[in-house]
């Protein structure tokens, strides 16, 4: 007990050093071509997935008092420690060809402070006049702006990020409130911290809220204090343990570690309460303490270190795939599986053996009247009805068959999110005005040092797929090198409209020594980066000038749209672009997060498939009979293709957040299958091998701790069906009806297996 209460100490003090991660690349194995180019683009561009945006409706914004405002606070914003950038109309530039100099210079077109609304006006007239911005800056039709905050990507990628959007939206709020408007916002960095940061409260009142039921539900059980305090106890520090391992291995919280509180749940609590029905069980029988904790010990020991072994495996084979994200995930669990029942192996029996005597009322659960009923009818069904059983079995499975044909696989990157929710609202108002915001990043490399500009063959290329790419409505006008010289052409040209157009080779002369001006600024410090255009070029084109990135907004079209889409793409450019010259790559966080959601979902898959294989074979050591082998499999796959029925008839994808919820099963069934059967065993040679007889035994000796343990975990996972999160509802009701499910098929289906499949002394 002291080297456990070290222990703990050790680790409480690691988990006040845990942090989050918000890296979804990781879900992409290393080696991965997708993981592999993304770096490449990283390298020669730098990140795509920092931007912030804010969008306005506003019929008056230009007036001198909307237009100072917001002037004001794209100031206060650049201000903001971790903002490199902020873009907006009021930061926006014109062109314009020096004649004397013979280059392109840039002009601020709103100057500050707004001298009056005919200045303005000006003003106005002007920017309207630049085709570069409409749909990126403003719609005219709909009168909507957009402000773009770029974020430091090491903030973005820390704890930093809380803070910084926090303090993004402070300064929004008082801009709303004192201009009696709205202003929406998005971007990856802002979806996914107002995502994570929703998770994370609502995780942990749900955590709170999942053990204060089942402390409620222990004690109505129990009857007493201790009981529930010890069985939570148990739960608390394996939780504590569990964040502390990430700490010391060097991992972060991600979407999947996450879920290992609540797995620590449903593996803790039936330890606590297989070991304390053991023990009042025994001391019922026998009315001494010591020996009905030898009892315990003896019998639920044995048991509980198999359970906990072939749940550890459940989760740990995940460490076999090649996703940073699982192989995270099932390290942590695996370990800690194994860790939990070390804990309840030192705790329980050490507590009871210093706590008084089992009071007769905290035993008298053992012989309720609804209980003895409930165990009395399984026993009738088992043993005589077998038939039935089977039948009833087979039509679920069917029934579950056809749903299970129409489950599908699809995720988006705010799906979880209820339809009113102010971020999917946000989203889809960017969508609507600017073609979303969902970064995808297209690197066209001409293969060769200057390649870009000795010829206007890659320009013209490079728009042919721009155009393609813009007809699309599921994407935004890309932005490209190619734009910011039609904008440059478009200055040449005293500003004409009607040159806003690729640069033939009679423009190449001034454009082409504009361009090597440009390039050589890439050494522009921070505060000219916020100017807004001055590092176009260089952020569209590498410094060698061999490749250049067409960068596409998109919307969130889901798993299922966006590969076809893409293949669309690369076919189209394919066509265009001869790829003995060229090499063309389809990148960016909307392909890593593709990418990462398949990787999960199929490692997901494979892990179930790995441990049922190390499950059986763990079976066959521990029981030495094939037999027992497939009546320990059938009662834990029937559950998981039931729940998988269910689920493509109620219309719920496969997605991170929803497939894991089997792997939770998993070690749910399991754990009761070793129970029942492990029992099963040591029964067996006290009946004289007689099958019958020992499956009525084992019924009534399990059947109360089986049938409790189950109403406590569905009421520890009921809780989370009050989620706002699709994905945390799906975990809350689909874990608690495969435990209603897993409870049934191994107290009602297994003892039939076992009696059909079993011979006389075998």
């Amino acid at each position: 007990m002291a080297i456990l209460l070290v222990a703990t100490c050790f680790m409480a003090y690691k988990t006040t050093q845990i942090e989050l991660s918000y890296d979804f690349a990781r879900a992409v194995p290393l080696d991965n071509q997708k993981y592999i180019d993304y770096q490449a683009f990283k390298q020669k561009f730098g990140n795509d997935g920092n931007m912030m945006v804010a969008g306005f409706d506003n019929q008056q914004m230009f007036t001198v008092n909307e237009f100072n405002a917001l002037h004001n606070l794209q100031e206060q914003l650049k201000a903001i420690p971790g903002i490199t950038s902020v873009f907006s109309v009021a930061d926006a530039v014109s062109l314009h060809f020096n004649d004397s100099t013979q280059k392109i210079e840039t002009r601020k077109i709103f100057p500050f402070p707004l001298a009056s609304q005919g200045a303005l006006d000006s003003a106005k007239l002007l920017f309207e006049n630049l085709p570069f911005y409409k749909g990126l800056l403003h719609q005219p039709q709909t009168h909507s702006y957009v402000m773009a905050i770029s974020l430091n990507k090491d903030s973005i990628n820390s704890k930093a990020r809380n803070g910084l959007v926090y303090a993004i939206k402070q300064k929004i709020q008082v801009y709303e409130q004192a201009q009696k408007t709205t202003v929406r916002l998005s971007g990856l960095p802002f979806i996914r911290t107002a995502i994570a940061e929703k998770i994370t409260h609502e995780m942990n009142y749900f955590l709170l809220g999942s053990l204060l039921l089942s402390a409620i539900t222990l004690l109505l059980f129990f009857r007493s204090v201790l009981a529930m305090f010890l069985s939570l106890l148990v739960v608390a520090l394996g939780v504590v343990f569990s964040l502390g391992t990430m700490v010391i291995l060097g991992f972060k919280i991600t979407l999947l570690t996450a879920l290992i509180p609540p797995l620590i749940v449903v593996i803790g609590v039936p330890n606590c309460i297989y070991f304390l029905n053991k023990y009042h069980t025994s001391y019922l029988e026998i009315g001494q303490k010591q020996q009905a904790l030898v009892n315990m010990i003896g019998k639920m020991g044995i048991v509980t270190l198999f359970c906990n072994i072939a749940a550890a495996i459940g989760f740990a084979v995940f460490a076999l795939t090649t996703s940073t994200l699982l192989i995270e995930f099932g390290i942590v669990a695996g370990i800690n599986i194994m860790v939990l029942f070390y804990i309840s192996l030192i705790l329980i029996p050490s507590v009871l053996s210093i706590a008084p005597v089992p009071k007769p009322r905290e035993m008298k659960y053992l012989t309720a009247r609804w209980m003895t009923y409930c165990i009395e009818k399984i026993e009738v069904i088992a043993l005589q009805n077998q038939r039935w059983v089977y039948a009833i079995t087979i039509i679920t499975v069917l029934g579950a068959g056809w749903g299970v044909t129409k489950l599908r696989s699809e995720a988006f990157i705010v799906d979880d999110l209820p339809k009113q929710d102010r971020i999917y609202a946000d989203l889809k108002w960017f969508e609507s005005n600017f073609g979303g915001v969902m970064p995808l990043e297209i690197m066209v490399d001409t293969k060769k040092k200057n390649g870009l500009l000795k010829t206007l063959k890659p320009l013209e290329k490079i728009d042919e797929l721009s155009t393609y790419i813009e007809a699309n409505d599921a994407t935004a006008r890309p932005m490209s090198l190619v734009e910011a010289l039609k904008f440059a052409k478009q200055a040449y040209y005293d500003n004409d409209t009607s040159n806003y157009a690729v640069p033939t080779e009679f423009d190449i002369p001034v454009l082409g020594q504009y361009l090597k001006a440009k390039s050589t600024d890439s050494a522009t410090t921070e505060n000219k980066s916020k100017s807004g255009f001055a590092n176009i070029l260089n952020n569209f084109m590498d410094s060698s000038k061999a490749a250049a990135r067409i960068s596409v907004n998109m919307k969130d079209i889901g798993t299922v749209a966006l590969p076809k889409l893409l293949a669309d793409f690369q076919a189209k450019a394919a066509e265009i672009f001869d790829t003995a010259k060229y090499s063309v790559t389809f990148t960016g966080t909307s392909v890593t997060f593709l990418e990462g959601s398949k990787y999960i979902i199929n490692g997901l898959k494979e892990s179930i498939a790995y441990a049922f294989l190390l499950i059986a074979l763990s079976m066959l050591y521990l029981f030495k009979n094939v037999r027992m082998v497939v009546c320990s499999l059938i009662p834990n796959i029937v559950p998981l293709f039931i729940t998988a029925g269910v689920m493509g008839w109620a219309g719920i994808p496969l997605k991170p957040s929803t497939v894991l919820v089997f792997s939770v099963a998993l070690g749910i069934a399991i754990d009761v299958t070793i129970r029942f059967l492990v029992n099963y065993k040591q029964e067996l040679p006290l009946h004289q091998n007689q099958i019958a007889t020992t499956v009525r035994s084992t019924i009534q000796n399990t059947g109360v701790s089986i049938i409790y343990t189950s109403l406590v975990l569905v009421a520890g996972f009921i809780i989370f069906c009050f989620s706002e999160f699709g994905g945390t509802r799906s975990l809350g009701w689909l874990t608690s009806l495969t435990l209603v499910v897993g409870t049934l098929t191994n107290m009602l289906l297994l003892p039939c297996l076992l009696i059909s499949l079993s011979k006389k002394g075998s």
